[in-house]
């Protein structure tokens, strides 16, 4: 694995305080109206997406998620202005403010969404690893889903296909507890869904996923298995969210000191306390990142609400264009 150095842990702290921070916002924005639709933060998840980025290339490798999807393409290089343009629908967005809060997508930045139907991104991205494997990119494909996703027939049709292939893929589930409103108790007789990768002879594990550390091991090792030709990993990380499922989450199914309680092994809690244990940054260090990344989510606002919202011409733009029908002209 790549070493783990001062610089790494500076990186991983500002960079999950901007993905905390930036959701923050838009829990903000979204009662205030400004976020339509449904929002679904990622909030307690972040040592999840730090830990797999620092063991990525990002000049090949893929990302693919489902809905709780904003801050991924921010890791991955997307523009955070863009991303918040994006949810407030607006044209300077991603794709154009017609994909919202659950499409966010950059084919630039090798991030294949967003995707609203749970569980459809899995075969997607055992799809993105065959490309990859056809055409010798070299590159391995990240497939995220979540807990509630793992019990959908898709994942199954994706998992034996991958073994099948040895496609470079790695499977994600990112298990915080609950699909929705139910708990993982309550989707099958096992809890352990890592258990899912035996019935594949897929190699698998579970993985602490508030911590970045321990993320970025087994990444690393994942990854590396996939671009030797050996095929696909599924990793389970244990994580947990702190607000609900979507904004409009009533969390009626957990308590807030179970809550409170997870709060005390938050993964930015955890990286700044190495950060200050190594006297890897002095307080006032630390206040100048703070105020860098609150400064830059004002940035993001203040671009997302002066940009114009699409013209209605858009509408035809994104459909389909066809040479010998003249009554729809396309602008883009």
């Amino acid at each position: 694995m790549k070493e783990v150095t001062k610089e790494v842990y500076l990186k991983w702290y500002e960079d999950m305080l901007l993905w905390r921070k930036f959701e923050d916002k838009l829990a903000a924005l979204y009662i205030q109206q400004k976020v339509r639709g449904f929002l679904h933060l990622y909030n307690g998840q972040e040592a999840v997406l730090a830990g797999a980025l620092h063991a990525m290339d990002l000049t090949k490798d893929k990302m693919i998620t489902a809905y709780r999807n904003h801050v991924q393409p921010i890791g991955m290089g997307v523009d955070p202005r863009r991303v918040m343009a994006e949810l407030l629908g607006k044209a300077t967005g991603t794709s154009k403010g017609m994909g919202g809060s659950m499409h966010i997508f950059s084919k630039e930045h090798r991030f294949y969404g967003g995707h609203g139907i749970v569980g459809g991104q899995i075969p997607v991205g055992a799809g993105l690893a065959f490309a990859d494997k056809y055409f010798e990119t070299g590159g391995v494909t990240m497939t995220y889903f979540g807990d509630g996703a793992a019990r959908q027939g898709s994942l199954h049709e994706a998992f034996n296909m991958a073994m099948l292939w040895k496609l470079p893929v790695v499977f994600i589930v990112e298990n915080n507890g609950y699909a929705m409103g139910t708990s993982v108790e309550r989707t099958a007789n096992h809890t352990d869904i890592w258990k899912l990768g035996l019935g594949y002879e897929m190699p698998c594990g579970p993985v602490d996923g508030m911590n970045p550390v321990k993320v970025a091991e087994a990444m690393t090792e994942a990854i590396d298995r996939a671009r030797r030709g050996d095929g696909p990993t599924f990793l389970e990380m244990k994580t947990y969210r702190y607000r609900g499922h979507s904004m409009s989450d009533a969390q009626l199914y957990r308590s807030k000191e179970e809550v409170e309680e997870y709060k005390k092994i938050d993964p930015i809690t955890q990286v700044l306390d190495v950060i200050m244990d190594q006297k890897y940054a002095t307080e006032e260090e630390i206040e100048t990142i703070d105020q860098r990344v609150k400064d830059l989510v004002e940035e993001c606002v203040k671009f997302a609400e002066e940009s114009p919202y699409p013209e209605l011409q858009q509408l035809y733009d994104v459909v389909y264009a066809q040479e010998d029908y003249p009554f729809t002209p396309h602008k883009l």
